[in-house]
């Protein structure tokens, strides 16, 4: 069986404030669907992935700002980091966890800085959406093996 991930749902409160700053950060517009029953799907995807998000109205239960821990990935953090900066993003400095092997939940055992020791998987940036919905940028450099 072969499976991808596609779409991601974020729960948002309001659902033009979340457009204009998904769109701020370099996100790629593709939909923004109503019904006159009251469902609105708006869809961006993030530069360079293959899997998108969506926010609307009568989408999802979930309370505004309950996503925690959205993955997204790059090969160079300091330019994707610099790039969110000069978009206006409230990002914050570079971090890795002090276990090395992922991150905990929350702010818990952070450390500033990049890794020392890997260039992949290890060293992160941090920010949320208006609603508080939490997103991570992950370096990686080189993937392991069947990644």
């Amino acid at each position: 069986m072969e499976l991808a991930l596609e779409i991601v749902v974020i729960p948002v409160s309001d659902v033009d404030r979340a457009k204009h700053f998904y769109a701020r950060l370099g996100f790629r517009e593709d939909a923004d669907f109503a019904t006159d029953r009251g469902l609105r799907v708006v869809q961006f995807t993030p530069p360079g992935s293959g899997a998108s998000i969506i926010f609307g109205q009568e989408l999802t239960e979930a309370e505004p700002g309950s996503a925690r821990g959205l993955h997204l990935v790059t090969a160079d953090l300091i330019g994707a980091r610099q790039e969110l900066v000069d978009r206006g993003i409230d990002v914050s400095p570079i971090w890795h966890d002090a276990d090395g092997i992922f991150h905990w939940a929350g702010d818990r055992n952070r450390i500033e800085g990049a890794n020392e020791a890997h260039d992949s998987y290890s060293s992160y940036v941090s920010f949320d959406d208006p609603d508080g919905n939490e997103w991570i940028i992950q370096q990686v450099v080189t993937r392991l093996p069947g990644r």
